[in-house]
């Protein structure tokens, strides 16, 4: 028996279980496993499921129960935060994870419907699915972590992300599932271009990625790594000892020759900007003639912002970066003054509503380095963040607190996104978190130096040159968009021309 035949012979409840497993399949290619094949069969077995269903209602249903066994596994890590404080928080774990893969999988099952209502064909189940990765990625406050494309990142098939984003990676991964599923049906005239056209764009990137290795004259960064666990980080005595761990990081003898700018990670200091003076100078006093970026919290009244701050010589901060794009129900919560009264706060938050939101993308100076733009933590996933700036920078600065995301998935996904984020722009990315994993990233989006998840350490690393810019950053996600929006329309006159109902 053909894939089809097998697949219409199984019962509802088999299908159902099938699309669970086969959804869960697909979340093996995210990071740190990048088993991309398995991305590839995963979206070929829920491909065949929609075009096996015998109504779009019943494809719908199978869509959601794919979407569902993906998320599920893919996003594990997401309770992690939640036993960071387990007597406040962790009881809300087991209900973030299975409410957020149940939410998330409705975009599958509308995605599935859709293409079973216009015939199953390969066309609307591209256009659909890269549609729904655009609505994660813009809706709300938009949520688009482990998106099908970035089972893509760890391969040759990321320099297209210069070209079209993630949507572009994600469009290559259906077009692959696609004809997977059409060689296991025997349609082979139809299969192979389709099967065949990753491989094809692989090879042909491997003579068109640029060079982006560091100059000999490149300025030299220095990583800062104190490895806080977040259960501990804000420990009187301990917050302390971290504190003191950055300052002689800071002071170290230059691993080869003395860098030119120092860089802590988000929240790196215990105290409030305004309140942080002697700190600050201690900063100062380890760093030298070395200025120093580093996160912090400030207060304006009784608002509370997370924070990055340019340190001079002297103490002087001379550039400040509140940020903007914050974690819903993590750094604030929606109507949180109110759900302050029941004991329910933000897992990040201080009181009541939270941190406030910056007044938006912003670059800063950074001397000799160029123009910097400032992302903290969540904001480094969101290619619309990214890429908002009014002047094109000459790196990307991230500072994160990865602590908050455990120690098996969630870190490692993050950097992923950042090698995207990169590799999106033509930018390099000076990357430090807390816990790790700290890494310089060059502009294609390949990681040039790091220290690993769970070491405190600091290393001093070459900042790899701008390339100019992509395709992609002059564009943003509307033409690959704007393109599927095309694809999905085509499809249904295709479908209404054949006078098949919808």
């Amino acid at each position: 028996m053909r894939a089809p035949e097998t697949v219409r012979a199984l019962g509802a409840r088999a299908q159902v279980a099938l699309a669970v497993l086969a959804g869960a399949l697909g979340a093996l290619g995210q990071a740190p496993l990048n088993i991309w094949p398995a991305t590839f069969l995963s979206l070929a077995l829920v491909y065949g499921l929609g075009r096996a269903a015998p109504g779009w209602r019943r494809a719908g249903l199978l869509g959601w129960a794919a979407g569902t066994g993906y998320y599920m596994l893919a996003l594990f890590w997401i309770v992690e935060p939640f036993f960071i404080d387990a007597p406040r928080h962790g009881w809300m774990a087991p209900f973030a994870l299975v409410f957020l893969a149940i939410g998330l999988g409705s975009f599958w099952a509308g995605a599935l419907a859709v293409t079973r209502a216009l015939g199953g064909r390969a066309a609307p189940f591209i256009a659909s699915f890269m549609l729904i990765e655009a609505a994660r990625t813009y809706l709300l406050t938009g949520f688009p972590w482990a998106q099908i494309g970035h089972g893509l990142i760890d391969t040759g098939l990321l320099y297209w992300a210069s070209w079209s984003g993630s949507l572009g990676l994600t469009a290559l991964v259906l077009a692959g599932a696609a004809g997977l599923w059409m060689l296991m049906a025997g349609r082979w005239r139809p299969g192979v271009p389709l099967a065949a056209l990753p491989l094809l764009l692989w090879g042909a990137a491997i003579p068109l990625v640029p060079e982006a290795g560091a100059n000999a004259d490149a300025a030299t960064i220095r990583l800062v790594q104190p490895n806080a666990p977040q259960d501990e980080k804000w420990d009187g005595e301990k917050a302390v000892g971290f504190f003191r761990r950055q300052l002689d990081y800071t002071a170290a003898a230059p691993q080869e020759k003395a860098p030119d700018l120092i860089v802590w990670p988000e929240t790196s200091i215990p105290w409030v900007l305004e309140r942080a003076g002697p700190a600050l100078d201690a900063i100062s006093e380890a760093a030298g003639e070395t200025p120093v970026v580093l996160g912090l919290q400030r207060f304006e009244g009784r608002r509370y912002f997370n924070s990055l701050i340019r340190l001079d010589q002297g103490g002087e901060v001379t550039a400040l970066y509140d940020k903007h794009h914050l974690v819903p129900f993590g750094e604030y919560m929606p109507f949180g003054d109110f759900l302050a009264n029941f004991g329910i706060y933000g897992l990040a938050s201080n009181e009541g509503n939270g941190y406030s939101a910056g007044p938006g993308p912003q670059v800063i100076e950074l001397g000799k380095l160029g123009l910097a733009l400032p992302l903290i933590c969540y904001e480094g996933v969101f290619p619309q963040d990214v890429g908002a700036y009014d002047r094109r920078p000459d790196l990307l600065l991230l500072i994160t607190n990865d602590a908050w995301f455990g120690n098996i998935l969630g870190p490692y996904q993050h950097l992923a996104q950042a090698r995207l984020r990169s590799a999106e722009q033509g930018l390099p990315m000076i990357r430090v978190a807390n816990t790790g994993v700290s890494a310089m990233i060059d502009a294609n989006g390949q990681v040039t130096a790091h220290l690993p998840l769970g070491e405190a350490g600091l290393i001093d690393t070459a900042l790899p040159p701008a390339l100019p810019p992509t395709v992609y950053a002059r564009t943003g996600d509307a033409p690959i968009a704007g393109f599927a929006l095309f694809l999905l329309l085509l499809s249904f006159l295709h479908h209404r021309r054949r006078g098949e109902t919808v």
